[in-house]
């Protein structure tokens, strides 16, 4: 782990909040010029703590009528049989996030589907039918109170 000081802190929350503000900016409210704020997000970068820069797309402006969170419980898992399933996870654009689970569901997905006909779609078409699927169980997101923040640092 990349030993981090206060100012990086500091940076790191501010970049979380703003991506896209400018080393101008950023030196201004932390104290920093330009030239030493780039050099900091730079280290950052490189140490891996900054893993990217993405934009935040409204998922009701695109017709993404439906989240949803999709547990999985598998019937096997044989390495043959994991491998096709996190394929078609990682490759169907409707799931944007997933996770191994300890407790009764192996897979916890999260899912964007433009409405009701194509969740039931992604569930009775493409996860209950693979071989390693033994349960599959939906929450549908009536209303989200907090969006994915910042993490705590």
């Amino acid at each position: 782990m990349t030993k981090l000081d206060d100012i990086d802190l500091r940076l790191l929350t501010a970049l979380q909040e703003d991506a896209h503000a400018t080393a101008d900016a950023l030196g201004t409210a932390l104290g920093l010029s330009a030239s030493q704020i780039g050099r900091r997000r730079q280290r950052l970068e490189v140490a891996g703590l900054i893993e990217g820069y993405v934009a935040k797309l409204d998922p009701a402006a695109l017709g993404l009528s439906v989240q949803a969170f999709v547990t999985v419980q598998m019937a096997t898992h044989a390495p043959d049989k994991v491998k096709t399933f996190t394929r078609i996870v990682k490759l169907r654009p409707e799931i944007t996030s997933a996770w191994t689970m300890t407790g009764d569901a192996d897979y916890l997905l999260r899912v964007y589907c433009m409405d009701l006909a194509g969740l039931n779609e992604l569930i009775h078409q493409v996860l209950l039918p693979h071989p390693a699927v033994a349960r599959v169980q939906s929450q549908i997101v009536m209303d989200q109170m907090k969006t994915d923040g910042p993490l705590p640092i």
